[in-house]
């Protein structure tokens, strides 16, 4: 099968995207209107793009009936935004998250979010994710339907437990974040295993010692 993604219009190209590239990582992203009201929506355009500086993504389509969303329309406004992680224990809550909701409303209000304050940031944080970075935007792509935002991460918090403050990994079996696939189906991350490539590095340094000889 090949497809011609460019001749395909706009819906069904984002249903194959989001229906192949999956697991995708979800970011709740809460904000701060300049009327005041908090704002919370996930996105699972989403992921970390490194940590020298630590910088993470995110992309939003327009409104169906056009102008940015809420959480675009903050981060626009304010330059800062909060990326809080989201675990098996509030997925529900992240999925009403996505509800349109009017810029009046807040959806902590709509799902029963409890917002705590950030420590650099004025847009507040969601007391009850895992994990949030704390982040300043650092550069605005605009695509006209679509605009990708690069936030710099300036704080994280991390429940108590998570990690470990030894190796800084994640504890297994401590957080269990949940994955987006497409429409309203998600998928848990309980299910790990591990790799070894040990056989493959032998064999590339083998090679690599003839080729030196």
């Amino acid at each position: 099968m090949e497809i011609d993604l460019l001749s395909l219009p706009r819906p069904q190209r984002y249903k194959i995207l989001v229906s192949l590239v999956v697991p995708r990582p979800i970011a709740l992203i809460s904000t701060l209107g300049a009327n005041g009201v908090m704002n919370a929506a996930p996105f699972s355009y989403f992921n970390v793009l490194g940590e020298d500086p630590p910088i993470l993504i995110f992309s939003a389509d327009a409104r169906a009936s056009g102008g940015a969303k809420d959480t675009v329309r903050n981060v626009l406004e304010t330059k800062e935004f909060v990326v809080n992680l989201v675990d098996e224990a509030i997925a529900e809550k992240m999925h009403g998250c996505a509800v349109d909701t009017p810029p009046e409303l807040s959806e902590f209000d709509l799902v029963g979010f409890t917002p705590t304050p950030s420590k650099r940031i004025k847009p507040p944080r969601i007391a009850d994710s895992p994990v949030s970075f704390e982040c300043r935007l650092h550069t605005r792509l605009d695509f006209n339907t679509r605009d990708v935002c690069i936030g710099e991460i300036l704080w994280m918090h991390v429940r108590d437990g998570v990690v470990d403050p030894g190796n800084h990994r994640r504890i297994a079996n401590a957080y269990h974040p949940v994955g987006r696939l497409y429409a309203n189906r998600y998928c848990r991350t309980r299910d790990e295993f591990q790799l070894d490539n040990s056989e493959f590095a032998a064999q590339a340094n083998a090679k690599s010692a003839v080729r030196e000889f």
